[in-house]
C-alpha cells in the first residue's frame, strides 16, 4: 500500500473528530479540495475501501449508510 494512501487514511480519521453527531458525509468530504484532486483514482479507490474496512473493524461513532447515486459510500457519525 502507498504511503500518500496511508497519510491520506490517517487524515481521514484525525478529521472525524471534527464532525457533530448525526452528521452525514462522504470521504472525500474529510479531505480538502485541492489535496484530493491530486489523488490518483487508484488510490482515491483504495482509500475509500480501507476507510470503509476500518470504521467496521476500530470505530463504532461512524455507520455506514446507503450509497449515492454516483456509488459512494455515505456515512453517518453517530453518538459517543
Amino acid at each position: 500500500m502507498s504511503t500518500v494512501v496511508n497519510e491520506l487514511l490517517d487524515m481521514t480519521k484525525r478529521e472525524l473528530t471534527n464532525l457533530k453527531s448525526g452528521e452525514i458525509f462522504l470521504v472525500r468530504d474529510l479531505i480538502k479540495g485541492y489535496e484530493r484532486n491530486r489523488i490518483s483514482r487508484s488510490d482515491r479507490l483504495l482509500l475509500s475501501t480501507l476507510f470503509l474496512n476500518y470504521i467496521k473493524s476500530e470505530d463504532s461513532e461512524v455507520i455506514p449508510i446507503e450509497k449515492t447515486s454516483s456509488g459512494q459510500q455515505r456515512y453517518k457519525k453517530g453518538d459517543i
